[in-house]
């Protein structure tokens, strides 16, 4: 075995506390990933993208990407059989970049796959210095943003774009902000004593030669997996030569494609969605502005459906579905069903604007009355 899986056997093992905290480690990354990514909804669906926050949208952007990078570093290192197979998937996307493919791969990995002793020394270097670094610096710039700006805020009595309602910082956010804090450090340490994950034994060392079935990625790579598996067999050839291979599309372009929308999201609200080129610091309820909820919406029903489809091969083994037509189903489904989110959730979010109603709050009974013949019937409020 690597010097990488004889530390993580030993620091499961033989050193006290060790699975402790590889475990709560690991429910960490999992969840930090998480809580980016549903930041980032809320982002999304309130306009609290638009300008002035447009920048502060760009910074945070790039740290869920940076954040998903740091997590596949972390996830890679202990050089088991697993993770092997993800470094091996990864090592095929970025051969099959055009043109630089080749030199770029050889040169991060230092030589054709698995690579040397270099390659494991770079992703720790990456994984403890060089992306925790770009992150705190990003994170300090976000906050700093923040505090110059101000936070958004909903619409409410004394609300106005040019002022912030609400709780001050000191003591009121920052107390409740140390007891989540508490809260969630409580909660990682039992899930990382008490749920088992990433159990490197029972995979054994990474050998080239030696595979597994039903190896699944920490859930944030689940979408780059998924677009792997619904590609078709499509390959650009050209005299004799493949300029691009079949990987590229899947987990290359799927995932540029995806961040590129995200990035573009502020000027595309700007110049066709919602065509509104004025800065805001109010926010906005989701059925406010229902193109943009649908089409977010949209977007992300593709995402699900393709991170779905990641999970084919446990459909297989654990229900039986057959592994070609799971992935079929799961092409129609990225074709469909986003247009039917689309239409199903513009036509909520405009019933809910006209109705001037929440849902979940505000009255929620009916008013009866006796009638003549000794019934009851329900009259107006």
């Amino acid at each position: 075995m690597s010097q990488a899986y004889d530390s993580t056997l030993r620091m499961s093992f033989a050193v006290s506390g060790g699975l402790l905290a590889r475990q709560t480690h690991h429910w960490a990354a999992l969840v930090f990933v998480a809580a980016i990514t549903l930041h980032l909804f809320r982002i999304v669906f309130t306009g609290a993208f638009r300008k002035p926050r447009d920048i502060n949208y760009f910074v945070g952007v790039t740290l869920l990407a940076l954040a998903i990078l740091e997590g596949f570093a972390g996830y890679s290192l202990p050089d088991d059989l697993l993770s092997g197979i993800g470094l091996a998937i990864a090592w095929a996307v970025a051969m099959s970049l055009p043109l630089i493919g080749g030199p770029l791969a050889t040169a991060l990995w230092g030589g054709r796959f698995p690579g040397t002793t270099v390659f494991e020394s770079r992703l720790f270097i990456a994984h403890v210095f060089v992306l925790p670094a770009l992150l705190a610096a990003l994170i300090a710039v976000h906050l700093t943003i923040i505090a110059l700006q101000r936070h958004s805020q909903f619409p409410g009595p004394g609300r106005r774009e040019q002022n912030v309602v609400g709780t001050p910082l000191w003591p009121g956010y920052a107390l409740r902000s140390l007891g989540l804090f508490a809260a969630v450090c409580c909660v990682l340490v039992l899930m990382g004593g008490l749920v088992q994950i990433n159990p490197v034994w029972l995979w054994g060392p990474y050998h080239p030669y030696v595979s597994t079935n039903g190896a699944q990625p920490d859930w944030y790579l689940g979408w780059l997996i998924g677009g792997l598996r619904l590609m078709p067999n499509l390959e650009i050839h050209a005299f004799g030569h493949t300029l691009v291979p079949n990987p590229f599309f899947g987990g290359a372009l799927f995932p540029t494609l995806v961040f590129a929308l995200l990035y573009a999201l502020p000027w595309l609200d700007r110049r066709f969605i919602s065509r509104d080129y004025r800065a805001h610091h109010l926010l906005e309820r989701p059925r406010d502005n229902p193109r943009r909820s649908a089409l977010g919406a949209a977007v992300l029903a593709a995402v699900v459906i393709v991170f779905a489809a990641g999970s084919a091969d446990r459909l297989f083994f654990q229900f039986g579905f057959g592994y070609e037509g799971a992935v079929w189903f799961f092409r129609g489904a990225f074709l469909l069903v986003p247009v039917v989110v689309f239409v199903i959730t513009k036509r909520v979010c405009t019933a809910l604007a006209r109705a001037h109603e929440h849902p979940l709050r505000g009255w929620s009974g009916a008013l009866v009355a006796r009638n003549q013949r000794g019934g009851f019937e329900r009259v107006e409020p």
